[in-house]
Formats: structure tokens, C-alpha cells, sequence
């Protein structure tokens, strides 16, 4: 009772307002049950009660909190180091600057100050917020609470520290460093762990979505970002009994999705080349999820399809197309976004315009309960996901 409703009629108002409008993007935790009846096709359940009911429990939380998992298995130290590392290669070295130039300046070993603490996060925080710019479009930024931190947290002390680029060899319990640490473990201990114990213990399918058109259209840089990112998240699962998940949380997973996101930004004969392509980015995960004995299946979906499929003539031949309302503009365009390729292009293969998977405005919808939404095999994931359970 004290978890918010997913707000669904909030957000079916707006994809049927005119003009349509996407939703708000999740910014906190929010859940939906889902009741459903169905007549069995057992002949024993037949005869004892013929309508049964399937009860759908469904989580939605910003992505970007899976990426404390990986936390709950590195120490203060380890995890700053690894984003030391991170920050000697661009993007991230530029935008780091002003954050790594006020640390050298801040003696470690000193008493802790409010301000300090306070000063030395803010920038840090504002360093991973300019990751997530468009033009740079990053994943891996840790703690995942620092850009999204909930309603529940906002503003909190409990989010004023940050990784360090060097460790002090000598300090003492009020220094700034050991505060810094104190304040890590308490984040993994009261964000991280209650999180997934409060939300997690329960699940048995999991989804695991990507925008890879996203990390197309920004380069080479940001789809590495993502797809290290993803696996890292992955590989802290592993769904075996000496995984981390399973070790806290009791998780025991049978099934897991991986899908990509926005297919209606493609062409339909490109469908298969971005499932291969996730397929592929993701192979270590999808193969550890296997050995597991965990189900699995590889797809590209839109939860809303907002195109339509379109052909042209160029140069004499018949090209498929797709047509659509885009973001910024007020009349529908037809165009051929490029191709999706099936293995990952080599680093100097990722020119610039090479792809352009734009994006569009939410089709006007007439009558969206009684037909439903449009969309693009959403039935085929939920069939993977609940049709054992019929």
C-alpha cells in the first residue's frame, strides 16, 4: 500500500490527447497488478474450477538503479578505481575536468565539512548529468541514485560523496576520506540492498531492455557504454546459487527477455538484423543466463508503434521505407533510416551519418480501448513470458 500506483489511464491520457503526447519518462518506483482470467485447457482443472486467474505482478523503476547492483561487490576503493579508469579516456576525461580539478585541491585527510561533502557531489553530479547529454549519451554512471534519485531520496546527505582519483595512506575516523566511505557503505546498505530486497525477492522474469538506435545515432563511444554497462549489470545477477542476486535477494529467475526498444524506428526488414545485433552485443550474458538453466529469447519491440511502413523508388529500385510524425515537426516524412547491422562495426566503421533513427511523435489514436495500442510483438513477448503459465 505505501508504493505508488503505475499511473496507466494517467499515461493513455496523454498518447490520446490531441495533439498526442509520450508519456513523462519513469523518475521512481511505481507498481500495477494485473488480474487475468482464463478458461484451462486441463481436463482435471476443467472439472474443478474452469476459470482461473494469473496475477501479474509488474515493477517499473528507472533503469538507471540496476546499475547499483554491480556496487554491492566492490569496496569504496575498488569502485573508485574503476571510475578513475573511466575517466582517463574521453568523453568522460573532458567532462570530468572541473570535478577532477576541484579533488586535487581538497585535502582528504582533513576533518569533514558539510559544505565540502556537499560541493565535491554536486560536482560530480553535475559531471554525470552531462553524460547523459544527447551528444554523449553514456550509460555507466554510477550511483545510479546521483541522476535519478527518486522522490524519496532527493536532496538527501546520503547522496554527498563520491569516487576518489587517489587514496589517502594515512586518516583518521572524522577525515573527509573516511566520511566519503562511511557514506558508500551506507548507500549500498540502505538505497541498494533495500531496493532490490523490497522488490526483487518476488521476481521470476525478467526484461532487459536496450535502445541500441540510440547508441547508433551518438557513435562508437556510447554503444560501448551501454553494452558494458548492461553486461556489468548481468554478470551480477548470475543466476546460479552462488550468484549475487541470489545470495541477498533469493532471486531464482526461469525466464529472461532481452529486447530491443523502438523497432518501429526501423524498417520491417531490419527487425531480424536488430535482434542478431543485441543477440550478439549481449552474447556473454545470454550465454551465462542459459548455462543457468534460465530461458531466454532475443527481441525487437515497440510498446506503441508510431510508424508505418512505406516504400520509394531510388534509382530505379523498390526501397523500403518508414513513415512517420517526427519529434520536432508538424507534418509526417517518409525515409529510409539506414541499415541495422548484425555484428558490431569496427570502431573506424561508426562515421558519422552512417545512421539516423530519428524519432517521432506518438500516432493519434481514435479508439484506444477498444482496439488497443499499436504495436510491434509485444504479443510474441508476452506469449515467451506468461504462456507457460495458461
Amino acid at each position: 500500500m505505501h508504493i505508488p500506483t503505475f499511473r496507466y489511464d494517467r499515461a493513455i491520457e496523454q498518447l490520446c490527447g490531441d495533439p498526442p503526447t509520450w508519456p513523462e519518462p519513469t523518475n521512481g518506483i511505481s507498481e500495477v497488478r494485473l488480474a487475468i482470467r482464463y478458461l484451462s485447457n486441463n481436463p482435471l482443472l476443467k472439472r474443478m474450477s474452469p476459470i482461473k486467474t494469473l496475477y501479474v505482478d509488474i515493477v517499473d523503476y528507472p533503469g538507471e538503479w540496476l546499475l547499483d547492483l554491480p556496487l554491492l561487490e566492490l569496496s569504496y576503493e575498488e569502485w573508485s578505481e574503476q571510475i578513475a579508469r573511466l575517466c582517463e579516456m574521453e568523453p568522460r576525461a573532458t567532462l570530468s575536468q572541473e570535478w577532477r580539478t576541484f579533488l586535487e585541491t581538497v585535502d582528504l585527510t582533513s576533518e569533514a565539512e558539510d559544505s565540502t561533502l556537499r560541493q565535491i557531489s554536486q560536482l560530480y553530479t553535475d559531471f554525470l548529468y552531462r553524460c547523459k547529454e544527447p551528444q554523449y549519451n553514456l550509460s555507466l554512471l554510477q550511483p545510479g541514485r546521483f541522476t535519478m534519485p527518486g522522490e524519496d531520496l532527493k536532496g538527501a546527505p546520503l547522496l554527498e560523496f563520491c569516487p576518489l582519483l587517489k587514496i589517502p595512506e594515512d586518516y583518521n575516523d572524522n577525515s573527509l576520506y573516511a566520511e566519503m566511505k562511511r557514506r558508500y557503505e551506507s548507500y549500498k546498505e540502505h538505497v541498494v540492498k533495500k531496493f532490490y530486497q523490497a522488490h526483487f525477492s518476488s521476481f521470476d522474469r525478467q526484461i532487459i531492455f536496450a535502445d541500441v538506435l540510440r547508441a547508433f545515432n551518438t557513435g562508437y563511444a556510447s554503444f560501448v557504454d551501454m553494452r558494458d554497462a548492461i553486461n556489468m549489470v548481468l554478470k551480477s545477477f548470475h543466476y546460479g546459487k552462488s550468484g549475487l542476486i541470489n545470495k541477498f535477494f533469493g532471486l531464482k529467475i526461469d525466464k529472461m527477455l532481452f529486447a530491443a526498444t523502438k523497432a518501429d524506428h526501423v524498417t520491417p526488414d531490419q527487425l531480424s538484423h536488430l535482434e542478431s545485433f543485441l543477440q550478439n552485443m549481449l552474447a556473454t550474458s545470454h550465454n551465462n543466463a542459459t548455462f543457468e538453466g534460465v530461458s531466454s529469447e532475443t527481441l525487437a519491440l515497440a510498446a506503441v508503434k508510431c510508424t508505418q511502413a512505406a516504400h520509394t523508388t531510388f534509382q530505379g529500385k523498390k526501397m523500403s521505407c518508414i513513415k512517420g510524425m517526427p519529434i520536432e515537426g508538424d507534418k509526417p516524412i517518409a525515409l529510409f533510416p539506414g541499415e541495422v547491422p548484425i555484428e558490431v562495426p569496427m570502431p573506424e566503421e561508426w562515421v558519422e551519418g552512417r545512421f539516423h533513427f530519428m524519432a517521432f511523435k506518438p500516432p493519434r489514436l481514435a479508439n484506444v480501448h477498444g482496439s488497443g495500442l499499436p504495436h510491434i510483438r509485444l504479443d510474441h513477448a508476452l506469449e515467451f513470458l506468461l504462456g507457460d503459465k495458461f
